[in-house]
């Protein structure tokens, strides 16, 4: 993996894919905006330089209708001349030949030598026409005899009776204006190449702070692969980048416990096999040395035999209690195994065993204290698991509980059936209670000194095969108390029985 890290290349880094991502949308930002920017500001510069020059060119044609109307020919010229000085525009006066009263060859052309002109444009016939009919026109166009862009006002000149006598076409080039444009553009790019720079180091900024955290997960991800569980990211993050280290750090805590819980299972499988050897090895062993006796002849007198036979069938029904337990335990551990369920009246199930409670506790003198709910408490369950469970349960109960003492069994029914098994024992410690569930798990007490070890870990696994739970809750000295609860039978289903 080190190598192809090292192998990566340089467009892969995610510092370059994030500068170039910055430097593209930057660039398209700032280009997207220099071109809107400059259309915007080139179209109202020009307008505004239209609105100029047409209000010179009204200016003019109000002093040459003055002019015409006074009859002050020799004014007029002596005006052209200066506005010539003046402003750099070309300034043409054509008369209107059809009016009643045109402008007369003192004061403007003849259409005829307006179009003999060199500078003269077939764009100008349309301008002009519209401003014999009283129509003022304007128009930007390339001029070649200038080389450049052009702003044309054509404006009427009002003679006499308020007719149009001729017209005003007003030339402005556009020179200074373009210089203006081409100023703002240079500008645009000076500033995209300034914003690329800035672009640069905030994504160098940014890119340490992205990455930084992301190395450390990294990292941690692979210590985690190499099976140490202790490590952490140590990013603390309220973004996507954090809820990422969060998980990661979760999988860890995860990992380990399932590390410690892998390490559980191995050496529970492990005493697994040792408590089965063991189990089987005592038996084994007592009848082996019974048989040899017999065997040998060692043992001749008939009642000394007979009790031989008898602790050797004893213990051979101990071997077949325990290999019973193991196939049940089994059976039920596996997942495809079903229990086969009919209605059950738990009632009816304690009913059967307080007589068996009786009879357990009978040489300590312990009784039964059983309190049903309800005379019909229904579920669907197999009797003779259900019965084999909670009498686990009540003989561990008797087996841990002093004399004279009570065993109280609650059966209740509200959203779900609730049972409860509760001694008056030597309880049990909390050490004890986290593995008290767990095969040939057996305490150090010496009124468990017989037990297999199997008997609530077959408990646990019936409760879990009818739907239910079981729960403990012990104190050292107090007692102990087992929880059942189971969901109800609903009435549909009592009606398919």
């Amino acid at each position: 993996m080190e190598k192809q890290v090292g192998k990566r290349k340089v467009h892969n880094l995610l510092f370059i894919k994030t500068y170039l991502g910055f430097a593209v949308i930057i660039l398209l930002f700032a280009l997207i905006l220099g071109v809107i920017y400059m259309r915007l500001y080139e179209q109202a510069m020009m307008e505004s330089y239209r609105e100029q020059a047409r209000g010179k060119a009204e200016s003019v044609a109000k002093r040459c209708a003055n002019y015409f109307l006074s009859g002050n020919a020799a004014g007029w010229q002596d005006y052209l001349i200066l506005l010539g000085e003046i402003e750099r525009t070309e300034v043409w006066v054509v008369s209107n030949e059809a009016a009643i009263y045109p402008l007369t060859p003192a004061f403007a052309l003849s259409m005829e030598s307006f179009t003999a002109l060199s500078s003269y444009q077939n764009s100008y016939r349309d301008i002009i026409n519209n401003v014999f009919h009283n129509i003022p026109t304007s128009r930007t166009s390339f001029s070649e005899v200038h080389e450049m862009n052009v702003v044309t006002i054509g404006m009427p000149v009002t003679g006499i009776n308020g007719e149009v006598a001729g017209g005003i076409l007003l030339n402005t080039p556009v020179e200074s204006q373009q210089e203006i444009i081409n100023g703002s553009w240079r500008l645009i790019i000076i500033s995209g190449v300034i914003a690329l720079a800035i672009a640069f180091l905030a994504a160098l900024l940014y890119v340490r702070t992205l990455s930084k955290p992301i190395l450390k997960i990294r990292r941690t991800a692979r210590k985690l692969a190499e099976g140490n569980y202790e490590v952490t990211t140590e990013v603390n993050r309220s973004d996507e980048i954090g809820d990422l280290a969060q998980t990661v750090d979760f999988l860890s805590v995860k990992l380990k416990e399932n590390e410690i819980e892998r390490k559980n299972l191995d050496q529970m499988r492990l005493d697994f096999f040792a408590n089965v050897s063991h189990e089987l090895r005592t038996p084994l062993t007592v009848v082996r040395a019974y048989t040899e006796s017999l065997v040998d002849g060692i043992i001749t007198d008939p009642e000394k035999v007979r009790q031989y036979y008898e602790k050797m069938l004893g213990e051979c029904k101990g071997m077949e209690r325990l290999v019973g337990d193991l196939l049940l335990l089994s059976k039920m551990q596996n997942p495809d195994f079903t229990v086969e369920k009919e209605p059950v009246n738990l009632v009816q199930i304690f009913e059967d065993l307080k007589k068996r409670a009786w009879a357990i506790g009978k040489e300590k003198n312990i009784t039964a204290d059983v309190y049903t709910e309800l005379p019909v408490i229904m579920m669907l369950g197999d009797y003779d698991r259900l019965r084999q469970m909670f009498f686990v349960i009540i003989d561990n109960a008797v087996k841990f509980s002093p004399e004279n003492s009570v065993v109280y069994i609650r059966v209740t029914c509200e959203e779900q059936i609730l049972v409860s098994i509760r001694d008056e024992g030597i309880g049990i410690s909390e050490e004890d209670q986290k593995y008290i569930f767990e095969k040939f798990y057996k305490s150090k007490l010496r009124e468990n000194a017989k037990g297999s070890g199997l008997g609530l870990a077959i408990a646990k696994q019936i409760a879990i095969k009818h739907g239910g739970t079981i729960e403990m809750k012990s104190e050292v000295g107090k007692g102990t108390e087992i929880l059942f609860t189971f969901p109800e039978m609903e009435e549909s289903e009592k009606d398919l029985f």
